[in-house]
């Protein structure tokens, strides 16, 4: 007579800020060990906050603020300043968490010295631990010269939104031989040229599989497959909070509903003076004195 023995399913590793400070070497372990780890873009203390206490490892403060925050169609739109006071804000919300700095458009491109010295404002005054730039193979100079100030720089390639004005609108990347070709070619180039990490935006997952074999750095994806490192997308996609979602972003939530009957009970509230006790009452003896006086 035989028995079956059943085998334990080995326990997945989630990535998780409980565990300590997020740094640039947890990832690269996490990359190595072959744990994924997730991401989600975030604007303001708060709602940092509350990511980090459910063990969110890092969060990328985007220029897509000027879309989810301040209410344009496009993020280029996304000043500099602002988006370095929301860095800071994300960061105090969220001490723990790997905070990436996004640098809008035209803040990196106009010449070097400005480029480095607007993503070191992201350090000194927003307290990130890295900035994201979207380039190509012909912003590798100016991606080498950030680096080599010390600054840890996340390069965007693939799909890159800030681009969408010269391209007709929003575009994937990598779906030609070609321009996969030249994709990991880029990334490489990026490697090499000081790089932390590597992020790849609406790619085919053959790109990415490619860019993870040709590189050692840990690569983030959004839209980009699953063989990516990490995978960021908008928190307001996934939160239901948006009209439209990508198809890698699904909500997992329905706080845009949530939102509404928030606003909708306390307008009936106000209507109905349903406020509750107040709690601010004069001293002992001074309301007769006021309504004395009156």
């Amino acid at each position: 007579m035989t028995t079956s023995t059943s085998i334990e399913p080995k326990p997945i590793a989630i990535a998780s800020c409980l565990d300590g400070p997020v740094t640039l070497r947890t990832l690269r372990r996490w990359s190595k060990e072959g744990t994924k780890w997730a991401c989600l873009t975030c604007y303001d203390a708060t709602t940092a906050r509350l990511m980090a206490g459910a063990g969110l490892p890092t969060m990328l403060v985007g220029d897509t603020a000027a879309e989810m925050i301040l209410g344009y169609k496009s993020t280029i739109h996304a000043p500099l300043d602002f988006l370095i006071m929301l860095t800071a804000a994300v960061k105090r919300g969220a001490p723990d968490v790997f905070v990436m700095g996004d640098m809008p458009f035209l803040s990196y491109q106009v010449d070097e010295a400005s480029a480095i010295q607007n993503a070191g404002c992201f350090l000194t005054e927003g307290t990130a631990d890295a900035v994201k730039l979207e380039v190509d193979g012909k912003w590798t100079p100016r991606v080498e010269a950030i680096c080599n100030a010390g600054i840890a720089v996340v390069a965007h390639l693939g799909s890159r939104p800030q681009q969408a004005k010269q391209t007709g609108g929003y575009t994937t990347a990598g779906r030609s031989a070609n321009a996969a070709k030249i994709i990991v070619e880029d990334a490489v180039a990026m490697e090499q040229a000081g790089a932390s990490m590597l992020l790849l935006e609406a790619v085919p997952e053959e790109v990415s599989i490619a860019v993870v074999e040709a590189t050692h750095v840990p690569v983030i994806g959004c839209g980009a497959g699953t063989a990516c490192h990490g995978q960021v997308v908008v928190m307001q996609d996934i939160a239901g909070m948006t009209a439209w979602q990508p198809s890698f972003a699904k909500p997992t939530a329905k706080i845009g509903e949530e939102i509404a009957a928030v606003a909708s009970t306390w307008m009936q509230n106000v209507s109905t003076n349903n406020l509750g006790k107040h709690p601010y009452n004069m001293h002992d003896g001074e309301s007769e004195l006021f309504k004395e006086r009156g």
